[in-house]
């Protein structure tokens, strides 16, 4: 069968965060539903997935929660399915910090936050009562090494990256999330453009089927999928610090009772009204903001439409016979 090429661009580097790709690649997933993907690291100066789909460069992206407001400021994108069910980002401060919770960020130094990608943090501390525009904003450079020298109290972090540094350099530490707030936000969601969806359904399907069956793989196989990621996708990482990050991402991925990839209309109803969206305009876009496969129309023939075919076409003679005996 030949293979159709497709791409997926992912939202950052390689690493275990996007196993379930690496999975469905090593696995043959891809290969079985007849697709030849290649999977694109972002670039760490510039990492937006959205362009290169957009553009078509790629086909499919991992992209975060910001992607419904991409779609109702016009941008033509489908959300496939949410790996992660919760935000991975939250504040980290120091184990020695009178912060403890969201209450306590009043006045404090700050460092400056995506209202794009990690929006939920400023949404959790305003619920908690915080002016965030009271907030002091760090916006100088080498924000891991200001913190360390306390030139400011809180600063964002993916639970994967920093945290782990900072425990194998023994510094204490503890991490405000967004989650312990109720804020339920996914992130790390795999999406295509409409473009796709309208032209080439089936390859749609195919990728979403391969891509959560390779993400299914790698939970059930977390050493074989940590081992692949480091030899083919991550090498200059080690296998400790990706272990350390599937530990903590295989709660992300599939909390107890959670399909992998689940997406409901109620939470991303509840994203909107986080982001402080018009539910309005939630309501104009959500019908094709989530994705639903749309088999192409293709005529049905039943073996009764069949048999009334063979039976017209046998009669015309006949008929055509009594009428020019009838003449």
């Amino acid at each position: 069968m030949a293979q159709e090429s497709v791409t997926l661009q992912l939202k950052w580097t390689h690493q275990f965060q996007f196993a379930g790709y690496y999975m469905a690649q090593q696995k043959g997933y891809y290969d079985e539903a007849g697709l030849d993907v290649t999977i694109v690291p972002a670039d760490q100066k510039r990492p937006n997935s959205f362009g290169a789909v957009q553009r078509g460069e790629a086909q499919f992206g991992v992209a975060h929660s910001g992607i419904l407001q991409q779609r109702i400021a016009g941008k033509p994108f489908v959300a496939m399915a949410a790996i992660l069910q919760f935000s991975p980002y939250c504040w980290m401060v120091k184990e020695s910090s009178d912060i403890f919770h969201a209450r306590d960020f009043v006045n404090k130094r700050v460092s400056q936050v995506s209202k794009e990608s990690s929006s939920e943090l400023l949404t959790m501390l305003k619920r908690s009562g915080i002016d965030t525009e009271k907030l002091a904003i760090y916006k100088g450079n080498q924000l891991q090494k200001a913190w360390m020298e306390n030139k400011l109290d809180a600063i964002e972090v993916y639970v994967t990256d920093l945290p782990y540094y900072m425990e194998q350099q023994g510094i204490a530490h503890r991490l405000i999330c967004p989650q312990r707030y109720g804020m339920d936000v996914y992130a790390d969601i795999l999406f295509t453009s409409d473009d796709m969806l309208k032209y080439h359904p089936d390859t749609v399907e195919k990728f979403y089927q391969a891509s959560l069956k390779g993400w299914r793989y790698a939970l059930m196989n977390m050493d074989e999928a940590i081992a692949i990621t480091q030899q083919f996708y991550a090498s200059e990482r080690s296998f400790h610090q990706l272990a350390y990050e599937a530990e903590v991402l295989k709660e992300y991925v599939a909390p107890p009772s959670t399909n992998v990839g689940n997406m409901s209309m109620a939470k991303w109803r509840l994203i909107a009204d986080l982001y402080e969206i018009d539910q309005t305009k939630f309501d104009a876009v959500k019908a094709d903001f989530i994705y639903k496969y749309k088999k192409q129309e293709t005529l049905q023939f039943s073996w009764m439409l069949i048999a009334a075919i063979i039976i017209s076409i046998i009669s015309i003679p006949l008929y055509l016979r009594l009428i020019f005996k009838s003449r």
